[in-house]
């Protein structure tokens, strides 16, 4: 996540949910399979090392961990406090997992970077593109960036569904109690995370798209090329 949403009044909302949004991120039918899936694009090696951007109560940690074993490292990058503390609880015991309070824009990072992953975090971003390209200079040519993002389906039974995810939106976006907004939240959402995945196609060689949950979860990983 970054600070940039929404100052203080973001960190507060997220930190008052954070026990309800940690059963949601864990629970819900279909997600912690789409989190394996993540961390599996992430193509990550034993003994690399992987960040996630906003990694929120730590739901994709573990996954990952299995990914790079017990001599990678594994690290977690949030901006609010109490989603932080929880994710340091269900992961505290590896000892190669850490998680750390920063922005997602300009993460407090200074080592070498096998692979970047960023589920559901583009979208509170007011720069997503921009974001997308500091994560690919981040792990140079030939890392892999990974980017799981919730958006409008387009499949045939779209409407239901997508009426079900605006509702979400509208109920997750600071502050809860607009009942209008002059701009959609979901169609804001929706214009962000097409330009970040579109950036990550543009900055990468190869290419896996995949779509998830109803249609309503895109996944991207991309291998960073050389020049981009």
């Amino acid at each position: 996540m970054s600070a940039s949403t929404s100052g203080e009044t973001a960190q507060e909302f997220y930190g008052r949910w954070a026990r309800l949004y940690d059963l949601i991120a864990r629970r819900t039918p279909g997600i912690p399979a789409l989190r394996r899936r993540a961390a599996a694009a992430c193509r990550l090696e034993r003994g690399d090392t992987v960040v996630e951007m906003g990694c929120g109560t730590g739901a994709n940690l573990p996954y990952l961990r299995e990914q790079v074993g017990p001599e990678g490292t594994v690290v977690g990058i949030d901006f609010t406090g109490p989603i932080l503390e929880r994710a340091r609880d269900l992961t505290a015991e590896y000892d190669n997992v850490h998680v750390a309070r920063g922005d997602a824009t300009q993460p407090p990072v200074d080592e070498d970077v096998d692979a970047v992953l960023a589920t559901f975090v583009v979208g509170m971003l007011e720069d997503p593109a921009g974001a997308v390209d500091d994560w690919c200079d981040l792990v140079g040519p030939g890392g892999h960036v990974v980017l799981a993002n919730a958006a409008r389906s387009d499949a045939w039974y779209a409407p239901p569904v997508n009426a079900v995810f605006r509702a979400i939106v509208v109920l997750s976006t600071p502050p809860t109690t607009k009942l209008r907004y002059e701009n959609e939240p979901h169609l804001r959402l929706d214009t962000k995370i097409d330009a970040a995945h579109a950036r990550l196609r543009e900055r990468s060689r190869a290419v896996a798209d995949e779509t998830h949950v109803f249609g309503v979860v895109r996944l991207t990983g991309g291998r960073i090329g050389d020049g981009a």
